[in-house]
């Protein structure tokens, strides 16, 4: 299907309102708030015909919009959306909002230019989503790194310079060993299209590099045990709004990532190096568990939670190979990428939500930690309910999106080994001692102190955007077809890259 222009009205119409916003400037914050606003709902609006005119019965990529870019590197201005990019599309559209919205009051300080900040980087992060020529896939995913820096060190906490720079070097150095391997395949290939890299044909040992290239990048954006360390700093120190952004949207860059160019780029150095994948999943999952249970701050606890989490994507994507190996069945395998596809989604909604919740917290008491609180419950009803619901989300309870990816990815590790079940299956125990901790000592319980009882139940607008992700999280729990149903045609065609080697023969 060609394009209308309207990816690229996706990814320019909230950098062109984040323009007009900062414009605006702090002497009109108010117009400046609303025009924000308006952006990121049009922009909302406008990624709904990317569903509603979405054909899930081909694999090929859609609404593609192709014109010339960098003539030198024969490199183009190459979009399209297929059933894998499509959901985290509008999931960065949908989760823009309550975020600007969520901000309405609270920054203070310099407010057109965060609002302006944010809508930047909503179409930056779309661009990563959208591109199809790896040039312009690598400008964005660089770009994006600018308002993100800017977000956590003007309007972050006290160390907050320390935590920007830290994510700051952390990605971009990751990002510097993607692009060599980028330019090492375009010298091959002669362009930069992403679909000409899959075709490409290589060597078992320049698939090894190039994979551990990719694993660079990748991992540190998931973010994968070991470099991890750089997260809990960032969502500490940055600003409700940035937390909720860098949880539901950044870190799905690397899954996303490795979807989209490890496993149908390097296909046989995925099979031969998916123990390593598979281990610090695993990892991710049971070790970042038990430190998610000894954190005191709420943030960190939750950022912990995000990395644990964030494991069973690189476990259900990697747990193909064996399952395939096994089994020679293809159907199983599937389980897992969808599993993993489906969690990426899932989590941006919870952990968005859950930033959110110790926003609101955050925004009466001026702590986030955990020992400050107790008895909430007591004086913010409607807070509460919304605030346990989204803990048991989080959790993995039946009936909430939660369950389902978390249930797809263990039931395709079954397929590969009962080990790797069986350990991902633990985070199911974990998941539950942490979060319900976390419920526990803040949510019930007598009141905690004075300040507690002086606290207010939610407003109109923070139950707005309470309220949607709750129904959010509800309705993806309970009816996941139309989302499984997208990425079905584009799942089945990745598990066929990924079985047929690239290797060259003779």
């Amino acid at each position: 299907m060609q394009g209308t222009g309207l990816l690229s009205l996706l990814i320019w119409l909230p950098i062109v309102g984040g323009v007009l916003t900062m414009a605006l400037g702090d002497g009109r914050a108010v117009a400046a708030r609303w025009v924000a606003l308006a952006t990121s709902v049009a922009t909302f609006i406008a990624s709904i015909p990317l569903y509603t005119g979405f054909n899930t019965a081909t694999a090929s990529f859609q609404f593609i919009e192709k014109l010339p870019w960098i003539r030198q590197f024969n490199a183009e201005y190459y979009l399209g959306v297929d059933g894998i990019s499509l959901p985290l599309i509008l999931l960065t559209t949908f989760m823009t909002m309550p975020v600007v919205i969520a901000a309405w009051t609270v920054i203070e300080k310099r407010p057109a230019q965060y609002f302006a900040a944010f809508l930047m980087l909503e179409g930056l992060m779309i661009g990563v989503f959208a591109a199809l020529d790896s040039l312009l896939f690598y400008f964005f995913w660089e770009a994006m790194l600018i308002p993100m820096f800017l977000i956590i060190g003007v309007w972050g906490g006290p160390r907050r310079v320390y935590a920007t720079l830290k994510f700051f070097l952390y990605t971009f150095l990751g990002s510097v060993f993607m692009l060599v391997a980028l330019i090492y395949m375009y010298l091959k290939a002669g362009e930069y299209s992403i679909a000409g890299f899959q075709a490409l044909p290589l060597s078992l040992l320049e698939q090894r590099w190039i994979f551990l290239a990719f694993l660079a990048a990748f991992a540190v954006k998931v973010p994968m045990w070991p470099v991890h360390t750089w997260l809990p700093d960032a969502h500490v120190e940055a600003p409700t709004g940035g937390s909720v952004i860098l949880a539901a949207i950044m870190l799905k860059m690397g899954g996303y990532g490795l979807l989209r160019f490890s496993l149908p780029m390097t296909p046989d150095a995925s099979r031969e190096l998916d123990w390593l994948v598979i281990g610090l999943s695993l990892i991710a999952v049971i070790y970042i568990g038990f430190v998610a249970l000894a954190q005191t701050d709420m943030k960190k606890l939750i950022a912990y939670s995000s990395i644990a989490h964030m494991g069973f994507v690189t476990l259900g994507a990697f747990v193909a190979f064996d399952i395939q190996a096994n089994t020679g069945n293809l159907a199983g395998a599937a389980l897992g990428l969808n599993g993993a596809i489906v969690q990426m989604v899932s989590h941006g909604l919870i952990s968005g939500a859950l930033f959110l919740c110790i926003g609101v917290m955050y925004d009466r008491l001026h702590s986030r930690e955990i020992s400050d609180y107790g008895g909430v419950i007591n004086v913010m009803p409607k807070f509460a309910a919304l605030m346990v619901l989204f803990a048991l989300a989080n959790a993995g309870l039946p009936g909430t999106s939660g369950f389902v990816g978390e249930f797809l990815v263990i039931l395709s590790a079954f397929k590969a080994s009962f080990w790797y079940a069986a350990l991902a299956a633990t985070t199911l125990i974990l998941g539950a001692a942490y979060t319900l901790w976390l419920v526990k000592r803040v949510i019930f319980g007598p009141v905690g102190n004075a300040h507690v009882a002086e606290m207010k139940d939610l407003n109109g607008r923070e139950m707005l955007v309470l309220g949607v992700l709750a129904v959010a999280v509800l309705l993806l729990g309970v009816w996941p077809a139309p989302l499984i149903n997208v990425m079905e045609s584009s799942v089945q065609h990745l598990l066929q890259q990924m079985v047929i080697s690239k290797i060259p023969v003779g």
